[in-house]
């Protein structure tokens, strides 16, 4: 035998064993002869590295070192998920997707792995990236750190497609754990917190080598990418589960909400016999068709719902109340805590919300209170253990002036906060409001982060996000942790965000209430900033999805003297504060003051694609069917009972070449 078919082989022989022991759970061979096997074919690629494969199983030992961890944007965006914390929620849930689909439905049912979020993409059946979620539309390229996961497959078998992404979560087993726990323990080391926590920050780790050392598996559950030829999320799973992806068997298909409930009360009893964190069920119409009908909100999938087991509760005392300012001005007060382990991890602080929880709860310093992680991640204060209250404890006052400017607070009728009017003196919110330009969903300004922001702006070198298209090198270099690289690199990244497009400019600005989903409809409308300046109350209700309370603060904020010559410095230092050339090319106003429902399998197009169309042209596409509908496009396998509908409500239903002939 010559020395590639030996390699070959090897590779062969040593890539069954990894999935016989970390896939299936059923070991073949000794350890023992698995590290001898692994050492010969090391040696072989060592002394014949023309026969170099980028799947071998030798690179799960790791070796390569990442510095800086590139930032990749998703082929297609990460959602995260609706929360549900009671029976009845699911139950409305239900009721809703009644609504919107036709036939009957069902469910998978899956347990919500409690882990770090990755996505893997495959060619050719083998793996050549891995992302972490990151803010769900870009995440860092962790790809030398997943493949030393021995339950990452690096080849596939079977039947799989040219190219797909699989999502899933990188999870720390509690055995796992507590073995690396024992070995910190006994070298004098802080123990890991909990499993979570270790495995997010371990597919950050620079040398892939430290990476190998953990026991980490990853779980996968959704195969993303068109052409798979799959018609449920239940076939999802098998044929990812035979393409030699780890897939928990726990899953459950049910035809009805009445299954969901059963699976969640068993495992919400049973949940604490299984290997992993797990904090609830998560549960997905079943049918693929219906999914793409149901669609997605701007931030997570309509056809899917988490259900969060209780979360665990703790008391303690409550040592003072402190009050933080935020950039809108907005007081928050926070419950200072005695220090208490709660889910894994040392809870010192909770929000308090506002002065009327405050009240509701009747919270005094000194009181004992009840505390838990709101969805498992904040943790909030839910009563007061009255019984060892002190009969002397004074009642809590709130705030009456700022905690850091010391002006007299105000409240707005209807609002729940209270608020610091001093928008250009109080340092917290300068602060807030540039921090907030900066971030990685508006300017994202390289080079600089919140902590120098708030260098700069004590420092008296900036009072607001126009001020940093002054800064220069010369002027930066001197503060604390400021070398001559990074000041320039700061002053670069400064002038490289005059290319940001108009719709996170938008955002940047820190409009009240004008999130990215707002920003994004308003520079589609108005096109401009200089359009949108100067727009209505009434014009900005007319703008789909705006309400009058957005309205009153897009009108509030070009009301102010000082926004106004803000904007006129960005318009003069070069920002895109209008539509860019090409953005206007591919928008028309075809089909303005038109609603579409689209329904069915497309064959030109696909679905998202005919709804992008729309959007870019003008329409608006809804969800269901009602006497505002203007036309309903309809393609193969379109329901029943929408047809129907449409129908005896008299909407017109056109085809997908009708609804293209109608474009062009």
């Amino acid at each position: 035998m010559d020395i590639k078919e030996q390699i070959l082989q090897l590779r062969e022989a040593l890539s069954q064993h990894n999935y016989n022991y970390y896939v299936l759970d059923e070991p073949s061979i000794s350890d023992f002869e698995f590290d001898t096997k692994l050492k010969q074919l090391q040696d072989l690629e060592a002394a014949y590295p023309q026969y170099y494969d980028a799947s071998s199983p030798t690179l799960r030992v790791g070796g390569a070192v990442t510095k800086n961890f590139e930032t990749i944007v998703h082929a297609q965006r990460m959602y995260s998920l609706d929360n549900s914390y009671s029976k009845e929620d699911l139950m409305d849930w239900e009721t809703r997707l009644r609504k919107m689909v036709d036939g009957a439905i069902a469910y998978t049912c899956e347990l919500k792995y409690d882990g770090a979020s990755i996505s893997l993409t495959y060619e050719n059946g083998l793996l050549v990236q891995a992302l972490t979620r990151g803010d769900g539309t870009q995440g860092d390229n962790v790809t030398a750190n997943i493949k030393t996961i021995k339950s990452v497959p690096l080849k596939l078998r079977g039947d799989y497609p040219d190219k797909f992404e699989i999502r899933g979560e990188i999870v720390l087993p509690f055995e796992g754990f507590n073995a690396m726990n024992a070995e910190r323990i006994a070298a004098g080391e802080e123990p890991y917190k909990n499993p979570r926590n270790t495995a997010s920050g371990s597919l950050k780790l620079q040398d892939s080598a430290e990476v190998a050392k953990r026991p980490l598996e990853c779980l996968l559950y959704s195969i993303v990418g068109e052409n798979t030829d799959l018609k449920t999320q239940f076939e999802n799973l098998e044929k990812a589960r035979s393409w030699g992806f780890k897939v928990p068997t726990i899953a459950k298909l049910t035809d009805s909400i009445d299954g969901v409930l059963e699976f969640v009360n068993y495992w919400d009893i049973h949940r604490h016999e299984l290997p992993y964190e797990t904090d609830g069920v998560v549960v997905k119409v079943n049918s693929l068709f219906q999914q793409a009908e149901l669609g997605y909100t701007a931030k997570a999938p309509r056809w899917a719902m988490a259900y969060k087991f209780k979360a665990e509760q703790v008391s303690t005392r409550l040592e003072h109340i402190s009050y933080q300012v935020g950039r809108t001005g907005a007081i928050t007060p926070v419950a200072n805590l005695q220090p208490v382990e709660l889910a894994g991890t040392i809870v010192k602080r909770a929000s308090l919300h506002n002065a009327d929880q405050i009240e509701k709860l009747d919270v005094r310093v000194g009181d004992w209170v009840y505390v838990e992680k709101g969805g498992e991640i904040i943790p909030k204060i839910m009563g007061v253990d009255l019984e060892r209250r002190a009969a002397d404890t004074p009642k809590t006052v709130y705030l009456t002036a700022c905690p850091e400017c010391e002006t007299p607070l105000v409240r707005k009728e209807g609002e729940a906060h209270h608020y610091c009017p001093n928008d250009k003196g109080c340092s917290p919110q300068i602060i807030g409001r540039i921090q907030h330009y900066i971030s990685r969903k508006a300017l994202d300004i390289e080079g600089l982060g919140g902590e120098t922001v708030a260098l700069l702006v004590n420092e008296g070198l900036i009072l607001d996000y126009a001020d940093l298209y002054e800064l220069t090198t010369d002027q930066i270099i001197h503060l604390d942790r400021m070398a001559e690289k990074s000041a320039d690199n700061l002053v670069n990244g400064v002038q490289a965000s005059k290319d940001v497009p108009f719709e996170r400019v938008l955002f940047g600005l820190g409009i009240r209430y004008v999130g990215e989903t707002v920003a994004k409809k308003l520079a589609k409308h108005y096109k401009s900033i200089e359009a949108l300046s100067k727009a209505t109350l009434e014009d900005l209700e007319t703008v789909d999805e705006i309400g009058i309370r957005i309205a009153e603060s897009v009108v509030d904020f070009f009301s102010k003297e000082a926004n106004i010559q803000m904007v006129s410095r960005l318009i003069l230092y070069g920002l895109q504060l209008q539509l860019s050339e090409e953005a206007l090319s591919n928008q028309t106003t075809q089909l303005e003051g038109l609603r579409f429902v689209v329904s069915g399998v497309f064959e030109t197009v696909s679905r998202d694609e005919l709804k992008a169309l729309i959007d870019s042209n003008g329409g608006k596409v809804v969800s269901s069917i009602s006497a505002k509908t203007s036309y309903v496009v309809a393609g193969a396998n379109m329901g029943p009972s929408k047809r129907t509908k449409a129908e005896s409500l008299k909407v017109p239903i056109i085809s997908e070449p009708e609804f293209l002939e109608m474009l062009s």
